[in-house]
């Protein structure tokens, strides 16, 4: 195997890298299949490498395409292959392959340390490391030993992971109906019937918990990770809430998007972690959490302060607190606190219905 840092990529604690992956790149030529489609050959496909595919993508990694290829021959290939399902935003033509991986990161709205990139070309692989450093490249020639690396070993696969590429499709006809809609942007939001659902976690919920926390970079505030065990024992005490959130609309289910962790006290609750999933980035409804957190400490009498950790990725998360009217009041390093005025007015996105359950002790 190897394992050359100009192959794998830069390397960091097995802590980090495990499970880090969400989308792998492929070439074609001589990596999916064997042969050089524009050159006349049979293109047979790899079975080894379509069973690695599947393998992925049934514990929730996507897939997709960087190939330098006529894009109509290619695809055509690929549909008689019937492999053509598996693959999310292909990029075939003839930009380098560290453009085509920035568009498909772009379009999954994931960051490029999420990716992994296999290709059977030094060349490809060396302009991927210059160009886009954080991504993980994988020689085709490595790959029966790269996918036992950590990155690749998610350490639970959930409903949600196994239904993941379904759900990013879903997202694909939702961004379809929103450029074919007339109206304004709010209006074709309304006609989504969106229902936000926040419930207090159970024992089901860990897993897809500690997941999302171990995923979602742009907007967590803190970017602490927690694992099962740590939720598990969070969820029971009588000082802290632990609340999951997440969302339906007409297309269907987003699934579990939203985590808020919570610390009660007398004279103030802190909001120790607060994260939601990209997926839902552009559905307005960053605020439905963090409001309905804000109502729970108002009706107990408190004021809501929040911890914020600058992670370098996460700055949308700092822009919704300042939205909400969050201000800061101590900083200790780089955690600040912030706390919100009791007396603003929550904004609401009169969209989306919101359905919760009452507060309650978690059931051990």
């Amino acid at each position: 195997m190897t394992t050359d840092s100009a192959v794998r990529g830069p390397e960091v604690p097995d802590a980090h890298r495990r499970g880090r992956v969400k989308c792998v790149v492929w070439d074609l030529d001589n990596t999916l299949w064997n042969g050089v489609l524009l050159e006349g050959d049979a293109c047979d496909v790899r079975p080894e490498v379509v069973e690695v595919i599947r393998h992925l993508d049934s514990v929730g990694i996507l897939h997709s395409i960087a190939s330098k290829n006529d894009r109509a021959a290619a695809w055509q290939r690929l549909t008689e292959l019937g492999l053509t399902d598996l693959f999310l935003h292909p990029e075939i033509g003839w930009q380098p392959k560290s453009e085509s991986i920035q568009r498909i990161a772009a379009s999954l709205n994931i960051g490029l340390d999420a990716i992994a990139f296999v290709d059977d070309q030094p060349f490809e692989l060396a302009e991927v490391a210059y160009a886009v450093p954080e991504v993980l490249r994988v020689d085709v020639v490595d790959l029966a030993d790269a996918i036992r690396w950590p990155e690749f070993e998610p350490r639970f696969v959930t409903e949600e992971s196994r239904n993941r590429r379904e759900m990013y499709r879903t997202q694909s006809v939702r961004a379809e109906a929103e450029r074919e809609f007339a109206g304004t942007n709010e209006d074709f939001l309304r006609s989504l019937d969106m229902v936000f659902t926040i419930v207090h976690a159970e024992r089901e919920h860990l897993q897809r918990a500690e997941e999302l926390t171990l995923r979602t970079n742009q907007l967590n505030s803190t970017g602490r990770t927690y694992s099962y065990d740590e939720l598990d024992a969070i969820r029971v005490r009588d000082d802290h809430l632990l609340l999951v959130a997440s969302l339906t609309d007409t297309f269907g289910s987003y699934g579990t998007i939203g985590l808020a962790l919570v610390e009660k006290g007398d004279l103030h609750w802190d909001l120790r972690l607060l994260l939601m999933s990209c997926r839902v980035v552009s559905r307005g409804v960053g605020m439905v959490l963090l409001n309905h957190v804000t109502r729970l400490a108002r009706d107990d009498g408190a004021t809501l302060r929040a911890d914020f950790v600058e992670t370098g990725r996460n700055r949308m998360m700092q822009v919704t607190y300042a939205f909400a009217g969050f201000r800061e009041i101590a900083r200790d390093g780089d955690r600040v606190v912030l706390e919100r005025d009791a007396d603003l007015e929550l904004p609401e996105a009169s969209y989306v219905r919101l359905v919760t359950d009452p507060i309650r002790t978690a059931t051990p």
